[in-house]
């Protein structure tokens, strides 16, 4: 029988973690609280969880410092939890790699639908297509992609821009070359949240991409479609 996901819930505030560790225990996860990083690493010592809920803002060593820790070792799904009304967390903190994030004050049955969506994505991609981007520059076909400025730079040198939702589109697609993306694994690794199975953005999305790096945009060479089943990066990937 397959065991239950562990979540870990980190807040300093111990209501708010009592609480959604209590609704999510009723869920049927196995869940552990903390009320810091150092906590949260003592309970990782002992076993990598499937998942963490992350508050931004706590006293001392804050979310956004525990999860650039943590991403340099591990691969563990992180959700934020931001006080913060602007998206400065939450650009930050996808940054540095968290899967979701979510602003207090949350529902917490959103969180629910939030940790099914990165738990689902997670588990329907194999081991070895989970890594993500480390390295500063990325190529494929006749493209050099600097990550930090999210900007394309082609064989001439010209740069082009990328918009936020192309660079995580194009991101998805240079982190799983060759696999075959649905729809719904292509929401979630964009935009971290359970999306309509009939949503057309991702269409939308892949043909705006793909005026920018094919050759014939008509006639795709690099995104591939899969009818019925997706897309896949049919380019070859290299970092450096």
């Amino acid at each position: 029988m397959q065991s239950a996901p562990h979540i870990v819930v980190v807040d300093d505030h111990r209501d708010i973690r009592d609480l959604v560790g209590k609704y999510l225990s009723q869920q049927g996860y196995h869940v552990s609280v903390a009320d810091s990083g150092a906590a949260l690493r003592r309970i990782v010592e002992r076993g990598a969880p499937d998942l963490i809920v992350l508050d931004v803002m706590m006293p001392g060593e804050d979310g956004l410092s525990v999860c650039r820790q943590l991403r340099g070792t591990l691969e563990i799904p992180i959700i934020f939890l931001t006080a913060m009304a602007d998206d400065t967390d939450r650009i930050i903190g996808l940054e540095l790699g968290a899967d979701d994030y979510l602003t207090k004050p949350f529902n917490p049955r959103e969180l629910l639908a939030r940790i099914r969506a990165v738990l689902r994505r997670v588990n329907s991609l194999p081991p070895q297509q989970r890594e993500t981007i480390k390295a500063k520059t990325v190529t494929f076909d006749q493209w050099r992609l600097d990550v930090g400025r999210r900007e394309l730079i082609g064989e001439d040198g010209v740069g082009i821009a990328l918009s936020t939702a192309e660079f995580r589109l194009l991101k998805a697609f240079l982190e799983h070359p060759g696999l075959v993306l649905s729809r719904d694994q292509l929401l979630d690794l964009t935009v971290g949240r359970t999306a309509d199975f009939f949503d057309r953005s991702i269409d939308n999305q892949v043909s705006r991409l793909r005026k920018k790096i094919e050759f014939d945009p008509k006639n795709p060479a690099i995104i591939k479609t899969h009818w019925g089943g997706g897309y896949s990066f049919s380019a070859e990937v290299a970092s450096g």
